[in-house]
């Protein structure tokens, strides 16, 4: 069996002599061998071993953490698969955080280069809502919205600690509970009547005063994907009797607006009722195309919707 001193062997693994030296001092690589003048003597049991040292380096390990996964009665397959899943929340970290600089980066203007110049405000609330979408992946809206959607949520968030004031919030409380109170009382009533059509206003107005234009995609994601499958949790959540009856309610509100502007097709001029159209989409969706698509379509099969009214829609698509 071959043997090696330990400048041998330092040369013959290209690990130092100092580190060889601290894994001994450590006890996680002692040489199989001591002369009496204190060499050291390394075999090839010990080759094996600085091989297998070197490899969970590579992987993250620590050296304690090294020195318990290679005792005899540690299961090491276990202390890989999660080493394995550390090592990829630390790349998504990392990846997050690269994006958080090049959003940085991308928002600074070329005279705010230098350190006193850096908007260093507007860096610790990217930061800030960097650490809030970590923390909403675990919560329920993380279950629901995409990655992308999450940060928006995030900032959404960040947004709504300087909109309102205590007592704007308290007033936005009683709006709603009262809102949804006056719901539940009329559940017999149809959401598509006048009365139904006056409360799908009241609801979209309401929740308009928290999300604003800037969100609604946001605020039509959650909705679809949080409020209507019954997926919110905590004080968010509302009976499915009242969700599916608010649900028509709006649709029957953004219904009776879309169908006001189609009506004017052919009588009112055109870039008057193009503006009304992309103002009514922009309120019910904000930028999100794909969404706004999807109106252009139920129009077109709407048989409320006249000829010259669908014309003039294929025209837009």
């Amino acid at each position: 069996m071959a043997q090696w001193y330990i400048k041998d062997f330092s040369r013959l693994t290209q690990v130092s002599v100092e580190t060889l030296y601290h894994y001994d001092k450590f006890g996680l690589l002692k040489p199989s061998q001591r002369h009496t003048n204190g060499y050291r003597i390394y075999s090839e049991t010990d080759l094996s071993r600085l091989q297998q040292i070197i490899a969970l380096k590579f992987f993250g390990f620590e050296l304690a953490q090294i020195k318990r996964l290679l005792s005899a009665n540690t299961d090491a397959v276990e202390h890989l698969s999660t080493q394995s899943q550390q090592l990829k929340e630390k790349a998504q970290s990392l990846f997050d955080a690269s994006q958080v600089l090049d959003m940085v980066i991308g928002s600074v203007t070329p005279h705010e280069s230098s350190k006193s110049h850096l908007p260093w405000e507007m860096i610790l609330k990217t930061i800030e809502v960097y650490h809030m979408t970590q923390k909403l992946e675990h919560a329920w809206i993380g279950k629901i919205l995409s990655p992308d959607e999450l940060v928006e949520y995030a900032q959404y968030e960040e947004g709504l600690k300087t909109r309102f004031t205590e007592s704007e919030r308290r007033s936005f409380e009683q709006s709603w509970a009262e809102l949804i109170g006056q719901i539940a009382s009329n559940l017999d009533k149809d959401p598509a009547s006048e009365f139904g059509i006056a409360m799908g206003k009241r609801v979209m107005n309401l929740v308009d005063t928290l999300y604003g234009p800037e969100h609604a995609a946001l605020r039509s994601s959650i909705w679809e994907k949080g409020f209507k499958p019954g997926k919110m949790e905590g004080e968010h959540q509302l009976p499915p009797e009242i969700v599916d009856w608010m649900d028509k309610a709006c649709s029957s509100y953004w219904r009776h607006l879309l169908y006001g502007v189609l009506n004017k097709v052919g009588i009112e001029p055109n870039e008057v009722v193009l503006s009304e159209w992309h103002a009514v989409l922009t309120d019910m969706y904000g930028d999100s195309d794909e969404l706004k698509s999807k109106v252009y379509q139920i129009a077109l099969e709407d048989d409320k919707v006249s000829d010259v009214a669908k014309a003039w829609i294929r025209n837009m698509i």
